[in-house]
């Protein structure tokens, strides 16, 4: 019933909040003049530099570079939006990522199954592929596309069409896993299955009205899979 699965990147395959805390420290530290200053831009992009944490409403979570920049562009001089989304995307590339679950094996048992697989993120493609190649998975991965490779960005379906078109599947027959309501939209739009996994920072009660199933972390996804096609 499963023929691939697509996946979102922050909050998906890597913690949010140990991944991105830390960029979010350096784009401040980087680009503040001061702390009020800083306070500013932390308060633009949901984020609490005392708590290390993100607002549910973070243009961060599922936001593209080019949101971010666009909220940060007023508290600065000297940049045109596109230069400052470009100075983010790099800053993201050399960001260390803390993985949700150990990511070789878990995809690798998925692949094992003769499954196709996919990346669907709202970050750069480029961003994207630096983090997958960091933790040994890159090659382990059918379709990388970011919101700059020319499908769109998420809540769109563009993404998860391309993959499904890429690697030969029908939509139907695959699952987008992602833990934003933009993930679980992007795919629904597609004609996907869509799994909700609680690694991000939204709670099980706001996906759980948009997700065929809430899962803690992909480790589950091959559990659910398998449930899907009972034994006799």
């Amino acid at each position: 019933m499963i023929d691939g699965v697509v996946f979102d990147k922050d909050g998906t395959l890597f913690d949010f909040r140990l991944s991105w805390s830390g960029w979010a420290q350096r784009v401040l530290e980087a680009l503040a003049q001061d702390a009020p200053h800083a306070a500013q831009m932390a308060a633009a992009i949901g984020y609490d530099i005392k708590t290390r944490d993100f607002h549910p409403d973070s243009p961060v979570i599922a936001g593209t570079s080019d949101e971010v920049s666009a909220v940060i562009l007023p508290y600065l001089t000297g940049y045109t939006q596109p230069q400052l989304a470009e100075r983010l995307n790099a800053m993201a590339e050399l960001s260390a990522m803390a993985p949700a679950v150990p990511l070789r094996p878990v995809l690798g048992a998925l692949r094992d199954r003769g499954l196709k697989i996919g990346l669907a993120t709202n970050d750069a493609e480029s961003p994207a592929r630096a983090h997958l190649a960091a933790h040994d998975v890159l090659d382990l991965f059918d379709f990388v596309a970011g919101q700059d490779s020319g499908h769109g960005a998420k809540p769109g379906p563009g993404m998860c069409l391309a993959f499904a078109r890429q690697v030969g599947i029908d939509p139907a027959r695959a699952v987008m896993v992602g833990d934003s309501r933009h993930d679980l939209i992007a795919g629904r739009a597609a004609g996907m299955r869509v799994v909700a996994v609680l690694t991000g920072i939204a709670k099980a009660e706001e996906l759980r009205p948009h997700a065929d199933a809430v899962l803690p972390d992909i480790a589950a996804l091959g559990a659910w899979i398998d449930g899907l096609c009972p034994t006799s």
